[in-house]
């Protein structure tokens, strides 16, 4: 599946700092508000240790990883909700992405401009969440507009919908996000329907120094503190480390890593919150001597929609799945020896595909 996560925050934060960290794209980065207007898009493989081990057991001619899409948005600032700023065209940006990870500003540094003069992760959360929201009750209010004549008329659709608009403006004139709005399973397709902002799946990313004061560590806290509030994933990242590590060899990368006690990249850390986050996990296909490919489905898919997610006609005409958990593949060494100690399993329609898994589909061609 297409996993697209966007990159927002206050103008001068770190995004884009941390978005060339991330996709080596190159964006352009400066120090005044709105230096991105139009969003960077980069597409970024996913590190995976399982993919290289199966194509080292299957020595394959291609090896594919799975992607994630990373949008670096245009800064937002107070008011955005009723256009100010690059509010309009901020705001439509996000609609487009899964998830939303928020850069919070938690470094020092003289030379690059704060828009409220100074880091204040709790207000600056604040800001944009609130204007989140507000554009939220904004979608809301319009859409009561359409369904109000229609619910008065006694059509009974519209007068359950009527209910549930009522009930979430209330709850985001409270500032709550849409994601805690408590609701029942048959509302939820009007809740969807509706896109908003702060129904999206949320990560806070807490952009810190290479070295922290006590006055910075306090701020990475107050995001931590605020994720776990919000229901939201935290992640630390220094950009400005991840973005100098981006520009050296891997293997020169890690070392310099390892002197600093970082045990793993931003990148790694900030793919693990996300599939977290939108609840995903990742299967493999090898196809003989072919090809060695990832997949990325959401956590309870069937078989046969995830040989869907390889090719429609596999979904259409399937028949089958033969599967091996990634663990046995790697202790055995081969699928001939899998095989012989009985690891390899045959399952059928009803079966959820595991994180891990590795699976030959078999189905009837149309």
């Amino acid at each position: 599946m297409s996993l697209s996560v966007g990159i927002v925050g206050l103008p001068n934060v770190g995004k884009s700092t941390l978005f060339n960290a991330l996709t080596r794209a190159g964006a352009q980065v400066a120090n005044y508000p709105f230096t991105t207007i139009d969003p960077n898009t980069g597409i970024v493989s996913v590190p995976d240790a399982r993919l290289a081990r199966i194509a080292a057991i299957v020595r394959p001619q291609k090896v594919t990883p799975t992607t994630i899409e990373f949008v670096d948005i245009a800064g937002l600032v107070r008011g955005a909700s009723k256009g100010e700023g690059l509010g309009n065209q901020f705001l439509s940006h996000i609609r487009t992405v899964d998830a939303i990870a928020m850069v919070v500003r938690c470094f020092s540094d003289r030379n690059v401009a704060h828009v409220d003069g100074s880091a204040d992760p709790e207000r600056d959360i604040a800001t944009v969440n609130i204007e989140l929201g507000l554009a939220d009750l904004t979608t809301v209010e319009r859409r009561i507009e359409k369904v109000l004549p229609i619910a008065r008329s006694g059509d009974k659709h519209a007068q359950a919908e009527l209910h549930l608009l009522e009930r979430l403006t209330h709850h985001l004139n409270e500032g709550k996000a849409a994601r805690l709005f408590p609701h029942h399973d048959d509302e939820s397709a009007m809740l969807h329907d509706l896109n908003l902002l702060t129904a999206k799946p949320l990560l806070y990313i807490a952009n810190v120094d290479e070295t922290m004061t006590d006055e910075l560590a306090g701020m990475e806290q107050a995001v931590k503190r605020q994720a776990a509030r919000d229901g939201a994933e935290f992640v630390r990242i220094c950009a400005k480390l991840e973005d100098e590590l981006a520009a050296l060899p891997d293997a020169e990368a890690a070392e310099y890593r390892q002197a600093l006690g970082v045990e793993e990249s931003g990148l790694n850390s900030l793919i693990r919150a996300s599939y977290h986050l939108l609840n995903l996990v990742t299967f493999f296909t090898a196809t003989g001597e072919k090809e060695v490919r990832a997949w990325t489905i959401v956590r309870g898919t069937k078989a046969p929609q995830a040989a869907g997610k390889v090719h429609s006609d596999m979904e259409k005409g399937f028949i089958r799945a033969e599967v091996v958990a990634f663990s046995d593949l790697d202790v055995c060494g081969s699928f001939a020896a899998a095989r012989e100690r009985g690891l390899v399993r045959l399952e059928g329609r009803d079966y959820i595909v595991q994180d891990g898994d590795v699976i030959h589909f078999r189905f009837s061609p149309p």
